[in-house]
């Protein structure tokens, strides 16, 4: 980070959060920030958001959290093009015989619908950043591109940092109570603050080459992919469709370490070895674009020093197959907004912010090894590692199962592992809260729908002392608690949908109760009534939130 020295005379402008970095983790922070109520600035240091296609695969946990957001509509629409691609495909050529689905369906028998109110999404990191930056201003946030940050000092009480605008070329300074660095896997902050890493370090390079080619279309034919691993030991490479029509994408190993440069990667050779892959000699091609990238393992070493936090890549890399890198780092976001909206509004306490990296780094670590294990399973053109023996967790355990044994929670098992090896929606203290659908006066929702602002408070239509005590227990300890019964009848809150059981779905029995976070995560759980309801009830709290 450019050493700057900072000119005390300047009055620095204050923000309760400074977010560095503006692709998907940095503008999920201010969109997540932004619904929360919560002042803030954003810097990136490009002119714009991405024009790359890549980063395309939303999972359905991360699309919980933008349908939460209000925006899962709008990422829809704007991934309507490749809406009905689905599955891996590998290839010796796309016009020989030996053709293989490493899976074809991302939902056979549409399981996902009875767990979820959202669904698996392509969108490609070009069309979802324009979405989110849409819905981050609208909320009210400050976001600045062509702006870079310089340097920064922390203290007790804050951050001040020196910002340097590229157009104009001049410099500010700024007083935040916090700043989230997501300023990619080479971050400058993470640098500047000498957090180490783990892992095993770089797993394969690849050159990402956009295309147009009018006739592959007609070569493909109906097949519709999300990606085609193509094994020609000549011309190997992953193929992903862009619009399904004449653009597209193509990942080429790449070798640095066998001394190969980027220059070698001239329009000539990357045509001729598209056309070779594909199988198609004679195709015409137009390359329109070069973007190299590395598939590592890596996590940071600590995800928080002082009032600096890590989101992202800053925090965690990992190799691509299975998209987990982004949507990891999309949930770090989500956290992490919810948890420094509550202490800079008041109804926790500083000791929250430290659960963060209790439970977002242990989640990292078993999704970036899962990550590279899928690469290897799936054979990624670049990586020669053999695919892991041993069971392995199934990728919805990964992507929806993960858990937080640790952190913001009461009454779980600190050494039970952050991702299980099979999904199950038991809400059981640590684990995201079940999907059920309901009904408020004849409107539908989700449970999921209730959880966003403020901790809620469930109950079954027996669970009456537990909703009085709620409400006695959140004013003492000036909380913004919510709480709903769930059951049939006139003078309960929320009613289940015909066949739905909430208290067998969250495990509360006819008279317990379970209090889930903002961020949709179980904190604590009871399986029956209480002695002293309100008292429970202030303790869970007070321990859940750090007010100590």
């Amino acid at each position: 980070m450019t050493p700057h020295t900072v000119n005390p005379v300047d009055p620095p402008e204050t923000v309760p959060v400074l977010v560095v970095g503006g692709s998907l983790v940095g503008l999920s922070t201010s969109l997540f920030l932004g619904r929360l109520g919560i002042d803030h600035l954003l810097v990136e240091k490009h002119p714009g958001t991405s024009h790359h296609p890549r980063g395309r695969g939303n999972n359905v946990r991360t699309m919980e959290l933008f349908r939460t957001a209000g925006v899962e509509r709008a990422i829809r629409e704007a991934a309507s093009v490749l809406a009905d691609n689905h599955g891996i495909l590998q290839a010796a050529s796309l016009t020989g015989v030996e053709q293989e689905w490493l899976f074809k369906e991302i939902d056979p028998g549409g399981k996902l619908s009875r767990i979820s109110p959202s669904g698996w999404c392509l969108c490609s990191q070009n069309d979802l950043e324009p979405v989110l930056l849409r819905a981050a201003r609208e909320l009210g946030g400050d976001l600045r591109f062509n702006t870079e940050l310089r340097s920064f000092e922390q203290d007790p009480d804050g951050v001040t940092a020196v910002l340097w605008d590229r157009v104009a070329q001049t410099s500010r300074t700024v007083r935040a109570e916090y700043l989230v660095a997501a300023d990619g896997p080479r971050s400058p902050v993470r640098e500047r603050l000498g957090i180490g890493q783990s892992g095993r370090g770089d797993l394969f390079h690849n050159v990402s080459i956009t295309f147009r080619a009018k006739r592959l279309a007609d070569v493909l034919g109906d097949r519709r992919f999300i990606a085609c691993y193509l094994t020609n030991p000549q011309a190997d490479g992953a193929l992903l469709p862009v619009d399904n029509a004449e653009q597209w994408v193509f990942h080429a190993p790449w070798h640095p370490e066998r001394g190969e440069t980027l220059e070698e990667f001239t329009d000539e050779r990357c045509i001729t070895h598209i056309q070779t892959a594909v199988g198609v000699p004679e195709m015409e091609i137009e390359i329109t674009g070069k973007a190299p990238w590395h598939a590592a393992q890596r996590v940071a070493e600590r995800y928080r020093d002082g009032r600096v936090f890590l989101a992202g890549d800053s925090a965690h890399e990992m190799s691509p197959t299975g998209a987990f890198g982004s949507n990891t780092g999309i949930q770090d976001a989500h956290n992490l907004a919810w948890k420094l909206a509550a202490v800079l509004e008041g109804w926790a306490g500083p000791g929250l912010l430290d659960s963060y990296g209790d439970e977002r780094r242990p989640v990292a670590q078993a999704t970036s090894a899962r990550a590279a294990a899928r690469s290897a399973e799936h054979r990624h053109p670049g990586y020669a590692a053999p695919a892991a023996t041993g069971r392995q967790s199934d990728v919805l355990a990964v992507a929806m199962g993960y858990r937080y044994p640790k952190g913001a929670v009461y009454g779980t098992d600190p050494a039970e592992s952050p991702v299980p090896e099979r999904f199950a929606a038991t809400g059981q203290p640590g684990s995201r809260a079940p999907h059920l659908w309901l009904l408020r006066a004849g409107v539908r929702l989700s449970t999921l729908d209730l959880f966003e602002r403020h901790p809620v408070l469930l109950t079954g239509p027996e669970g009456e002392d537990w909703h009085t005590a709620a409400q006695h227990a959140a004013k003492r300890l000036s909380v913004p608690l919510d709480s709903y019964r769930i059951g049939n009848g006139p003078e309960l809150d929320l009613a289940p949908e015909p066949g739905a059981d909430f208290a067998a779905t969250y495990g509360t029995g006819e008279r317990g109760a379970v209090l889930v976070r903002p961020d949709g995560y179980v904190a604590w759980r009871a399986t029956g009534p209480d002695s002293d309801p309100e008292a429970t009830l202030v303790e869970v709290l007070t321990a859940v939130l750090s007010l100590d």
